[in-house]
């Protein structure tokens, strides 16, 4: 695929997220759909997902894949690192990437965005694939769009039920 291509194939895909986003503010409806969304249009990923912090570590949210670790420290694995730096990491090879904790033995690459409200930590997407450097500057920059775009129109104070206080 060339580079237009992936960027074009991008272009469709964050269109098909504001048009899922469209009147829908429930932070887990909108990461769940976000998570099949990606998982459709980028095939190679074993693992298309979130890891939401609570305060203290990230935990384990909507996501498409194979069962997956539950409980990560911050600056722990890829994206434990990636919550902790609040920035983008690429992984070419899990294998040599010295902080990695293995969840799937199927993945061979990793990118993480780290996802900031006002300042604030909220959590991190994070895609793995089966293939080797997998992912480069044109995903890092179509994720990091696509991370803003479900920041934007999610609704991120968890009263996903309704409960009044």
């Amino acid at each position: 695929m060339t580079n237009s291509e992936k960027m074009s194939q991008y272009e469709l895909l964050l269109a098909q997220l504001d048009a899922l986003l469209t009147d829908e503010t429930n932070p887990v409806a909108n990461l769940a759909n976000a998570s099949a969304l990606l998982k459709m249009a980028l095939p190679r990923s074993v693992f298309a997902g979130f890891y939401l912090f609570d305060g203290r570590e990230l935990i384990l949210g909507p996501f498409q894949g194979a069962v997956s670790c539950v409980h990560i420290a911050l600056g722990k694995g890829v994206c434990g690192e990636s919550a902790q730096k609040r920035q983008t990491l690429i992984v070419e090879d899990v294998t040599k990437h010295a902080n990695y904790i293995s969840c799937d033995s199927a993945a061979k690459s990793e990118i993480v965005v780290p996802m900031v409200v006002d300042g604030q930590l909220v959590g991190v997407l994070d895609l793995d694939s089966s293939e080797l450097a997998d992912y480069d500057a044109i995903d890092q920059t179509y994720l990091e769009r696509f991370v803003a775009l479900l920041l934007e129109k999610t609704d991120w104070n968890f009263n996903m039920f309704g409960v009044k206080n």
